[in-house]
């Protein structure tokens, strides 16, 4: 089958695979279709199967890729493939996920400094995808050309949105309201930065980082319930 006969096949069950998630798939070694002498991909019927055990492990169980892939190496072993984890009613919501992430990024801001190469290879991206966030103003280096955590942790986040199709101008909403967002913490806290004392300034940023922290799981929440009002 051709990569468009197996999206065809596929979209039954998984009506969000794209070519694009099928070819990273295969880049991530999931699967190794064979290539006609033009270079064209030619799937299996076994191809197919793996594809489809895949996606049905990210989306039933949220498993990572490196976790499906010993299942799979299991399988064409013999052997059992590890339990599954619980079912998906059990993943944490939107707000949890949020909560997770502004961790992550607290954790990962932390004195990282890392160069053009080092960010494009921790956030398993390509030059030009990276040339691409900046000219959305995705991802920004800092004055001395680097990238601290934060942006490492924007980066990451919109390379898998990539995955799903997301590319960067479809992201320029998001861009727009974490904008707003900044500017209306900055409105609140613009005169405690201004203080003289230092305690107060101090205040600042805390208070600072909790607004960011609030108004992420608002908008967190209020996309939980907007996706329940139409399902």
């Amino acid at each position: 089958m051709s990569i468009g006969a197996v999206l065809a096949f596929l979209r039954d069950d998984f009506p969000e695979v794209t070519i694009s998630k099928i070819r990273f798939l295969e880049a991530e070694g999931l699967v190794e279709p064979q290539r006609t002498p033009s270079g064209y991909r030619k799937f299996s019927p076994a191809d197919v199967e793996r594809l489809a055990y895949v996606l049905r492990m990210q989306r039933d169980h949220y498993l990572p890729l490196r976790v499906i892939r010993e299942h799979l190496d299991a399988i064409e072993r013999g052997e059992t493939p590890p339990a599954l984890p619980a079912a998906a009613d059990t993943r944490p919501g939107p707000m949890e996920e949020a909560d997770r992430e502004l961790s992550a990024s607290a954790e990962a801001s932390s004195g990282v400094r890392l160069g053009r190469a080092e960010l494009l290879a921790a956030a398993e991206a390509g030059e030009a995808e990276l040339v691409e966030w900046e000219s959305y103003g995705l991802v920004a280096p800092g004055p001395d050309g680097g990238y601290d955590g934060e942006a490492l942790q924007v980066a990451r986040l919109v390379a898998e949105l990539g995955r799903y199709g997301l590319e960067p101008r479809h992201l320029r909403a998001m861009k727009a309201a974490a904008d707003r967002e900044i500017a209306l913490v900055e409105q609140v806290v613009a005169p405690l930065r201004r203080h003289r004392n230092p305690q107060t300034r101090a205040h600042a940023e805390a208070t600072a980082r909790e607004l960011a922290t609030l108004s992420v799981r608002l908008h967190a929440a209020m996309v939980q319930a907007g996706l329940r009002i139409r399902s």
